[in-house]
């Protein structure tokens, strides 16, 4: 079983808070990313489908796996990123972890702590940086700050939609603990305007999430790719300002979205802070390489 046009969402990469293989991104590196992209936003929208029923929603996670390892050709969407990674000679193992969040999307629906959330990240968020990273070609030690970068804009759209994902389909990724400290319990995320209590506590999982962004910041200083640098900085200064609105506003009545013309002046602005950023370091280094020793 896979998805029909009936029960995908009809978002593409283009709906999405943040960029997705955008024009920044090497022509010859967007295909694979696009393909990730389009075989996560299948097992989304099959996991998040508000009346399948769980063993539907299992049934079209398992085509998605077997047309991916190679063992059926059922799932449409699985059959371009098949062939990218035969092409990249990239392992399947990053899918794999998406479709295991996207499983346990389908038979949990609540979380008692923070580190509870963190490793479901593991899983939901961590594994597509990582493949960017690696169409890329870039270190393994560059993921501790992709991680950091991913982990942190999942819960930035957990926060976002915390009220649509309890009113539609009964899930809610925060964490119960922080909810029964401040006396709450999960029915007021199903209200139009959020609480003292549940703003407070809201703002508190913002700021957490935001002191995540020091360590995802060094991310795009870390890459080689010039062009993904540029990407990952943009993300990174996209996601300040989302953090910023989630510590200001309330979830549940008021947008915490950026416009579109907005994010992209965002957008310009840093991919040239960058782009001038690196080549003030090229030039620098450049300059100091030519010395001679007595003149360091």
């Amino acid at each position: 079983m896979t998805v029909d046009g009936k029960y995908k969402s009809g978002k593409s990469e283009r709906d999405e808070n943040f960029p997705v293989a955008s024009r920044v991104i090497a022509s010859r590196h967007r295909a694979p990313i696009l393909a990730f992209y389009r075989f996560a936003r299948a097992a989304d929208d099959a996991a998040d489908h508000p009346t399948l029923d769980a063993q539907s929603k299992l049934s079209i996670l398992d085509a998605l796996e077997a047309t991916l390892l190679g063992r059926s050709d059922a799932a449409v969407d699985a059959l371009a990123l098949r062939e990218q990674l035969r092409l990249r000679n990239l392992s399947a193992q990053h899918a794999l972890d998406l479709l295991k969040a996207f499983r346990q999307d389908v038979t949990k629906n609540r979380y008692g702590t923070w580190d509870e959330l963190l490793d479901y990240c593991r899983y939901s968020a961590m594994p597509v940086g990582r493949f960017v990273l690696d169409v890329h070609g870039e270190p393994k030690s560059t993921w501790q700050q992709s991680d950091a970068l991913c982990t942190a804009l999942q819960i930035i759209n957990h926060l976002q939609d915390c009220g649509k994902d309890y009113r539609k389909i009964d899930r809610v990724y925060i964490p119960l603990d922080d909810l029964s400290s401040r006396g709450l319990g999960v029915r007021g995320l199903g209200e139009p305007k959020a609480s003292p209590e549940l703003r407070a506590c809201l703002q508190s999982l913002a700021a957490k999430t935001e002191a995540m962004l020091p360590e995802a910041a060094l991310l795009p200083s870390s890459v080689t790719d010039l062009r993904l640098a540029v990407e990952t900085s943009v993300i990174v200064a996209l996601a300040r300002k989302l953090i910023g609105l989630l510590k200001t506003r309330d979830p549940l009545s008021e947008s915490v979205h950026l416009s579109k013309p907005y994010a992209a002046v965002i957008a310009a602005r840093t991919a040239a802070a960058t782009v001038a950023g690196r080549a003030f370091s090229r030039s620098a280094f450049t300059k100091s390489s030519r010395m001679m020793p007595h003149e360091r």
